[in-house]
């Protein structure tokens, strides 16, 4: 029987226990982890080999569509939410169902069953994209606005804070969140972290010395405790 890897994100410890104990019931999941954000939920799709999240809508700092429509190549997504509202959204972004809270054993089990036909069949899943097609992308909170930002339009993201600023081409936007928190949501080979309230884009550097790099005219310092990692990484051109 082929096993199905799967995660759940859920920030209410009821419902993550619910969910947790149908998917222990049903013999082709495997259950890797429970994830309480969308952050520690992307950490463990870069660790593990996931085919499934079950994944909630409404979690702290990034929210669950924000979260699915910032993956690149996501795995099959069950949504579990006790908002029907974004149950057209869902399905636009392709989901392979739409479970309301409170959730029943028989209705979870027509959702898994629907899974396992799918990817029995060879069917992945096709996520609706933006139309800059392929960008990675997410979501933050900006006053009472979510503000979409494509991650290689970032020049540099500076920690004020409880905060952090970040600073594209063509706009700064200030929005709550921790610097590693960050770290976590754009763990990509081209951001860096120089210092412990900057990370800059490698590839809109223009310019560095010893002490700091140069991006769209703003010198930005490199930390003592980074130097000589940012150093060997900018000399070898990596």
């Amino acid at each position: 029987m082929l096993q199905y890897n799967c995660i759940i994100i859920e920030d209410e410890p009821l419902a993550a226990e619910i969910l947790t104990d149908y998917v222990k019931q049903v013999p082709f999941l495997n259950l890797k982890s429970v994830c309480g954000d969308a952050l520690f939920a992307m950490d463990q799709l870069q660790r593990e080999k996931i085919d499934l999240m079950f994944l909630d809508i409404h979690l702290p700092k990034l929210k669950g569509l924000d979260f699915l429509e910032s993956l690149t190549n996501p795995p099959f997504v069950i949504v579990t939410t006790a908002y029907n509202e974004y149950a057209i959204q869902g399905f636009e972004l392709n989901v392979v169902d739409y479970l309301l809270k409170p959730i029943r054993f028989n209705r979870f089990l027509k959702a898994v069953n629907k899974l396992r036909q799918l990817a029995e069949s060879g069917q992945a899943p096709v996520y609706v994209q933006s139309a800059q097609a392929g960008r990675a992308h997410t979501f933050f909170n900006v006053g009472k606005k979510k503000v979409k930002i494509y991650f290689d339009d970032i020049l540099y993201i500076e920690s004020i804070r409880e905060y952090i600023k970040i600073t594209t081409k063509e706009k700064n936007i200030l929005t709550k969140y921790q610097l590693t928190e960050i770290e976590t949501v754009l763990k990509n080979s081209n951001f860096l972290r120089i210092h412990r309230s900057f990370i800059v884009a490698k590839d809109k550097i223009t310019a560095f010395t010893a002490t700091d790099v140069e991006i769209n005219n703003r010198q930005i310092p490199i930390g003592r405790s980074y130097k000589e990692l940012v150093m060997g990484l900018l000399e070898k051109g990596e």
